[in-house]
């Protein structure tokens, strides 16, 4: 059955599948998440129903803290229940998430993720506020363009109420939450195929139910606390391949196939780049630009980071590989290295122990950050990088798309390093905030996508001021797939 065809944002692509398999959805607003929940409100307010045929409740609470109490509840009474946040807000629910994983409850949250303020407040994206949950015992699932959020976002449900592990589906705050893109709607069909009944059933049998009395939320001493802490193993160890199941289950239904490690690029590739997010877009258009130029390159798209499967990675990662770049749009200050990067080396020098490593020579990893707070990120950076790979030595923990001057650590690259083609429309069109200019590219890329056979690819650029603000248009549409998540040059 042929699907429809429309013209979104990223928030919009995940709260529409949210909305339509959950039953309540607790929201609190906190930019650039904010669209989702007002979305879902206003779907609830004019009576749209979800697939179960029932108007899911949407419920303002008065914080994020508030809203997660309101989810981690309303899950103990057997209501499918959502959120959707960022940034701080996400840090405020963090209590109630090691409860919520700790009691092996299902359930996904929405983020577009966003800078956690540290020297200064940002409302703009990176993946800090994400990696601060990865204690927390949730599945982190990420997503790189508009059609990859609502993709992954239904293929994390059904991962959810298959494992039991609760998860975070992320996307870059702005850069890919607020972009608009042409993509292939989901429909109520696809998403009960997704859902499998008797999972929900179960769910809904663990409810507290004063008919069916049981004991939960004791306080435990240290005789039993550390041997109850561990039976959860078997359920995060069984995660990885039930989340791949779910992903089959969907390339099945919808011929778009993900896979928990996604590789692009040259089979026999000497160098690659681990990343996730909308720069493993911009890596991949670098990639497939590079490859025609006689480069042994690739990039691997990081789909599943928690639970981190060693075993997926390694069989990912082409043999012929000798150095590894692996990108964090975070920082840790203090640590090692960043999250992707520490898990990575990890994996690969465990597997080297256990004798289970294809390669020759264990590959040299470098890791780099990039992107913090919306920081832009080009194919020029992505060239520069493999140029450091083509070094002997080349350097670790580096810093791409700011000139360092005081570390010393950042990589040159050259900006006039465009690969954009001729078969692609870009326009850019300059505003003052609340003219609406803004509304009317949306109206018009979305007249593009849907009225013609075009891809297009709208973003709008302004800053925390807003009102009374420069804004800036960044228009495309052409014939072929937009993968070019940055400003156009």
């Amino acid at each position: 059955m042929a699907r429809r065809k429309i013209t979104i944002d990223g928030n919009e692509a995940a709260a529409s599948v949210a909305y339509r398999i959950s039953e309540v959805a607790a929201i609190y607003p906190i930019t650039p998440s904010s669209t989702m929940g007002e979305l879902a409100d206003a779907w609830a307010a004019q009576g749209k129903k979800n697939i179960w045929g029932t108007v899911p409740i949407v419920a303002e609470m008065q914080s994020e803290g508030g809203a997660a109490g309101a989810v981690h509840g309303s899950l103990q009474n057997g209501a499918l229940t959502t959120t959707f946040t960022a940034s701080q807000g996400l840090l405020l629910m963090i209590p109630n998430m090691y409860k919520i994983a700790g009691e092996l409850t299902p359930t996904v949250f929405h983020v577009s993720a966003r800078t956690v303020a540290t020297h200064a407040l940002s409302i703009f994206g990176d993946h800090s506020d994400v990696m601060a949950c990865r204690q927390t015992g949730w599945g982190l699932i990420a997503a790189g363009s508009t059609q990859e959020i609502h993709d992954l976002a239904a293929i994390s449900y059904k991962a959810s109420l298959d494992s039991k592990i609760p998860f975070i589906h992320f996307f870059d705050g702005f850069r890919s939450s607020s972009e608009v893109q042409k993509i292939e709607e989901l429909n109520d069909d696809d998403l009960r195929a997704m859902i499998d009944v008797e999972k929900v059933k179960e769910f809904k049998d663990n409810a507290m139910n004063p008919n069916n009395p049981f004991i939960r939320g004791t306080a435990q001493n240290p005789d039993v606390f550390f041997q109850g802490r561990e039976t959860v193993n078997k359920y995060y160890s069984d995660c990885p391949e039930i989340v791949l199941k779910a992903m089959k289950k969907f390339g099945e239904l919808t011929g778009r196939k993900y896979k928990l490690f996604d590789y692009v690029g040259a089979q026999d590739a000497d160098k690659i780049i681990i990343m996730m997010g909308s720069g493993a877009e911009v890596a991949h258009e670098a990639v497939d630009y590079l490859k025609k130029q006689g480069e042994k390159i690739g990039v691997l798209k990081v789909r599943l980071f928690r639970p981190f499967s060693n075993k997926h990675l390694l069989a990912a990662i082409p043999k012929s590989v000798k150095k590894i770049a692996v990108l964090d749009r975070t920082k840790e200050p203090g640590s090692v290295g960043e999250p992707l990067y520490e898990d990575v080396i990890t994996a690969l020098n465990e597997l080297i122990a256990e004798g289970k490593t294809p390669f020759k020579k264990m590959p040299v990893v470098v890791g780099g950050r990039y992107g913090l707070s919306s920081k832009e990120f080009t194919p020029a950076m992505v060239k520069a990088i493999f140029d450091e790979l083509k070094k002997k030595d080349p350097k670790n923990h580096f810093t791409i798309g700011i000139n360092d001057n005081l570390n010393k650590i950042s990589l040159d690259f050259d900006e006039s390093f465009i690969i954009e083609g001729k078969d692609v429309v870009r326009s850019m069109f300059y505003g003052l905030g609340s003219d609406g200019t803004v509304g009317a590219n949306k109206n018009s890329i979305k007249i593009i996508g849907e009225e013609t056979d075009n891809f297009a690819q709208g973003y709008f650029v302004y800053d925390s001021k807003k009102s009374g603000s420069t804004t800036i248009s960044h228009l495309r549409f052409g014939k072929k797939p937009i993968r070019s998540s940055y400003l156009i040059q």
